[in-house]
């Protein structure tokens, strides 16, 4: 339960997964660097038995690891005073404060849940469960603005 004396915060406010940020950013940077490394110290015999395919392929899988990465570090909820805005991914959605009737973090959750008045259900992935105590004062931050 939040502290009644802990006040909502300014809109308008955003949040975002910290540690899904971090991860991507740092094994990103890493897989770049590895494979840059590996194909550099290929000698040139090696790397002329490439053929064009063979390196579309390659760029290709790249493009898609980096497509992938970007959807989830690009994950936001943004809370205004008309509106909550929440990307998933390469998905926007709007939503009018009095369609969400609950705001959700279960234990071992992966992101917040946000009830609709409509009976269905819209993840929020910009809230991950996996930032722990900053996830979870998110949540209770979104419920407040949900519920006033």
């Amino acid at each position: 339960m939040p502290a009644v004396s802990e006040p909502l915060p300014q809109l308008p406010h955003t949040w975002r997964p910290f540690g899904v940020r971090m991860a991507g950013a740092l094994f990103g940077g890493l897989l770049l660097v590895v494979c840059a490394a590996a194909w550099f110290a290929f000698d040139d015999e090696t790397r002329a038995k490439f053929t064009i395919f063979q390196r579309g392929t390659l760029v290709f899988l790249g493009l898609l690891a980096f497509t992938t990465g970007f959807a989830l570090v690009r994950s936001r909820v943004v809370a205004t005073a008309e509106k909550l805005i929440v990307v998933n991914g390469y998905r926007r959605r709007e939503y009018e404060w009095a369609e969400i009737i609950g705001v959700h973090l279960p234990p071992g959750a992966p992101w917040v849940v946000l009830d609709l008045a409509d009976g269905s259900t819209a993840p929020a992935m910009g809230i991950q469960g996996s930032d722990g105590r900053r996830a979870q004062r998110a949540a209770q931050q979104l419920r407040r603005l949900a519920d006033r």
